[in-house]
């Protein structure tokens, strides 16, 4: 096994295998030292895999075209559309994963020990080829990760108080960011090629980071006056939406310069905010939450002009009828910010208190929603009179049998 220093910095370049499409895999036995490694060995498979197993993480892979499931045993990986299983990892009883972030559709992903039993020591990163059914390399720090995000020429590692940034190919350490406590592991980072931009919490409450990796700058955005709770990029990193803890309003920042472009009101009450997503054109951004609503809003700019400082009018973008706009938005200034708020286009209810994931379909004004019981919904939105979304699909991933 070949290791590095937690400084982290790397004595070591371990050869990392060429990422291929999805297949099949099997995996090694967790050692909490601070290093990176190379690994060759693959734990035995469940013996019980009819168990319905618990789920411990979800998350979609970049274009939302797929989601993973980390679950007390192992992993699942599971399509879009149509949804369907694609395949799954399974380590027995010890097997426990915490998290397992997909690089686009290929071969390659991240995985972190969780659960009661944890596969690995929740200090490490473990990059997982499935050709090979192996490990292939690790990133191990001294405390424990928070969050992976992954490009095809970045990895990312969120801890309490820091975020490191490693170049994909050979694990060079690029990048090493302070950050205020972080537990949720908050960062995010532009997927298309190109130079990437990513964020993450500042050194103060309610302040982003944003490291403009092309142009090498470096800025402070004041989003919130209380602690984050959520972020999300566009896939170009142009534009940013950023959520607190009151969970009542989002707020939409231009990356480029930090420049407030848009806000848009949740609701009254306080709320968590479990996830933000933009659709891939910008045009509209979704969000779960707590309460179990899922909140669509119409964007009313466009993050391809924003290098030119231009942005788009509301009428280019948003639908003819303005239904998110508060009926009194005329006395702005005059009456509290609540009646003048931008309210969403349109919303879907769910159970209350469970944790949902969203993201935009690949179908045209259609929502993916995840849950963490397992529940997997597709909705459609009507952009133009907005009003209760319509479901298209349900499908229970971890139960197929309850599906309708």
């Amino acid at each position: 096994m070949t290791t590095m220093s937690s400084s982290p910095d790397l004595l070591t370049t371990p050869q990392m295998a060429h990422p291929q499409p999805l297949h099949a895999a099997s995996e090694p036995e967790p050692d909490d030292s601070s290093s990176l490694s190379t690994q060759n060995t693959s734990p035995g498979p469940n013996p019980n895999p009819t168990q319905i197993p618990t789920l411990l993480h979800l998350s979609f892979n970049q274009d939302h075209g797929c989601f993973s499931v980390a679950t007390d045993v192992g992993f699942h990986v599971y399509n879009c559309d149509p949804v369907r299983e694609i395949f799954r990892r399974e380590f027995g009883p010890r097997g426990g994963l915490g998290m397992v972030q997909m690089l686009f559709r290929c071969n390659v992903l991240a995985l972190v020990g969780g659960g009661p039993d944890p596969l690995y020591s929740p200090n490490k990163v473990m990059i997982w080829e499935d050709n090979e059914s192996r490990c292939i390399c690790e990133l191990s720090f001294r405390s424990e990760v928070k969050g992976v995000r992954l490009r095809r020429d970045r990895i990312v590692v969120v801890l309490v108080q820091k975020v490191f940034v490693y170049n994909f190919t050979d694990l060079k350490l690029l990048h090493q960011i302070e950050t205020i406590a972080n537990p949720k592991g908050l960062c995010e980072v532009s997927n298309v090629s190109g130079h990437p931009v990513l964020v993450c919490p500042g050194l103060q409450k309610g302040q982003v980071r944003i490291e403009n990796y092309g142009s090498k700058r470096t800025k402070f955005v004041m989003a919130h006056d209380s602690r984050l709770a959520c972020l999300a990029l566009t896939q170009d990193g142009r534009l940013l939406a950023t959520a607190s803890s009151k969970g009542t309003l989002i707020r939409i920042f231009n990356t480029l310069d930090g420049s407030l472009l848009q806000e848009v009101r949740r609701g009254a009450d306080r709320a968590e905010i479990y996830s933000l997503a933009f659709s891939s054109t910008a045009q509209w951004l979704a969000v779960s939450s707590d309460k179990g609503t899922v909140h669509v809003f119409s964007l009313k700019v466009d993050s391809g002009s924003l290098g030119n400082n231009r942005s788009c009018s509301a009428s280019e973008i948003s639908p003819p009828n303005p239904s998110g706009i508060s009926s009194l938005s005329f006395m702005k200034g005059v009456l509290p910010r609540y009646f003048s708020s931008e309210w969403s286009v349109a919303k879907y209810h769910l159970q209350e208190g469970l944790q949902y994931t969203v993201a935009f379909g690949h179908q045209k004004n259609t929502v993916v929603i995840l849950g963490m019981d397992g529940s997997f919904y597709r909705c459609q939105f009507d952009p133009v009179n907005g009003g209760e979304m319509t479901q298209l699909e349900y499908y229970n991933f971890l139960k197929p049998e309850e599906t309708f």
